[in-house]
């Protein structure tokens, strides 16, 4: 049976207007092991085909995209020789969530990028930083298939004190009358949104009592902005789309993940939680941490952990001496890449960059980095919150200002997408040089 007293608690902190400015303030199994000493390399195969997934328990099975069934993982130092085989009918772009310095990596930038339909290609990845990151399936031209997020999970070499460590991928789908998906980029008509976590309409992770888990929450949907709350147990903010933060309680029990967002957390367990999922419409129960009848893990909880290990991005951003450009978010036809528009602006390497993102769309806008992470500023341009992110929801007819060092020579893509199911993302491109 499940309990209407979480949910309404939910419903009533988190709504549309909340979820997106929390964006401006946000089986289980063993822990990953520690990275120690990476090895040289490393050969991993993603294969892109067609799959099966019972989203409806007395319905059909709804055919989607897929990068395989396990999540990628390596070891922060390493370099991995990818190796995809793409057996869909079109041939489709991989766009990576979060691993900086990989100009080789971005859609369109090579042309060669393209993972041809039938055919075998290879790509090289750089594990620098460690944390949380993904993978998705793009295509231009004709929409793409309703597909699933690729889990990449790069270990800490430090060892890192919990007694589990867990994935948690949320995806979104539209389902027609007959069970087959509505692909994005097109209407979705009146369908309801359907949510799974690891391919499943539900999850259930049984847990000790004191057993401290890291959770990995990854936001698969393409286009919706989601609230995460535990109604018993509290979240403790580890990590934001793959680099550390400084430790912090989630505000009002609450983490706010944008599209394509990853956040860490912590928990320690004191007792059974339902995990609810709120898309600024509606909450719903996805899963529960269940406390088992085993004895404790421990006698009492552990102390509060300190801050992950830094990926060594800079303490500090030179504001002053910042190169300022203006990106407007929204606007139509910003496909630069088939238009033959230039890019957006050319940054010096080592120098700080500042860009101002101003939504004057009538719908919230999702900002998406790549090549770089970026401080978010104070509205006062005279500090930034204490975490890193990729990506930012933008309210409409809101401004928001970033900041980054650009540290990493190449040309590299701004996404930015509207909250709509049938938008369709418009692209910019940068150099730094």
């Amino acid at each position: 049976m499940v309990r209407i007293g979480p949910m309404a608690r939910l419903s009533a902190t988190v709504n549309r207007r909340t979820l997106l400015a929390g964006l401006g303030g946000l089986a289980l199994g063993p822990a990953w092991p520690a990275a120690g000493q990476a090895q040289s390399r490393a050969t991993v195969a993603i294969p892109i085909h067609l799959a099966n997934l019972s989203l409806r328990p007395d319905g059909p099975a709804t055919e989607v995209w897929s990068l395989g069934e396990t999540p990628l993982q390596l070891k922060r130092g390493q370099s991995a020789d990818v190796e995809v085989r793409n057996d869909l009918p079109v041939s489709v772009y991989l766009n990576w969530r979060g691993i900086d310095a990989a100009p080789a990596l971005e859609p369109f930038l090579p042309k060669d990028s393209m993972v041809v339909s039938g055919r075998p290609a290879k790509f090289n990845l750089e594990a620098r930083h460690a944390g949380t990151f993904a993978c998705e399936l793009i295509s231009f031209g004709t929409p793409a298939g309703p597909s699933r997020t690729l889990p990449v999970i790069i270990a800490e070499p430090e060892g890192v004190t919990v007694d589990g460590d867990q994935i948690l991928l949320i995806e979104e789908w539209r389902l027609r009358a007959d069970g087959s998906a509505i692909p994005p980029r097109t209407d979705p008509g009146k369908s309801a949104p359907i949510y799974t976590v690891n391919g499943k309409s539900s999850l259930e992770l049984p847990v000790k009592k004191h057993q401290r888990l890291r959770l990995r929450f990854i936001n698969g949907s393409p286009r919706t902005v989601i609230a995460i709350k535990l109604d018993a147990i509290e979240l403790r903010v580890m990590a934001i789309d793959g680099q550390p933060a400084e430790p912090f309680a989630a505000r009002n029990g609450a983490v706010v993940l944008p599209p394509g967002g990853r956040l860490d957390a912590f928990v320690d367990a004191t007792a059974s939680s339902s995990i609810l999922l709120h898309d600024g419409k509606e909450a719903r129960v996805i899963g529960k941490l269940s406390l088992s009848a085993e004895p404790p893990a421990r006698n009492e909880p552990l102390p509060p952990a300190p801050p992950l290990p830094s990926n060594g991005l800079p303490a500090r951003i030179d504001l002053k001496n910042a190169l300022r450009f203006e990106i407007p978010v929204g606007e139509p036809d910003l496909l630069g890449f088939f238009s033959g528009k230039p890019r957006a602006f050319r940054a010096t390497l080592g120098r700080p960059v500042v860009l101002t993102l101003t939504n004057s769309a009538s719908i919230a806008h999702v900002f998406h980095l790549h090549g770089h992470h970026f401080r978010l500023l104070d509205r006062l341009d005279d500090g930034w919150k204490p975490f890193w992110l990729d990506t930012l929801a933008i309210e409409p007819g809101q401004t928001q200002r970033i900041a980054f060092l650009a540290e990493h020579a190449g040309g590299f893509l701004m996404e930015s997408i509207a909250t709509d199911w049938s938008a369709s993302p418009t692209l910019r491109w940068y150099a730094v040089a």
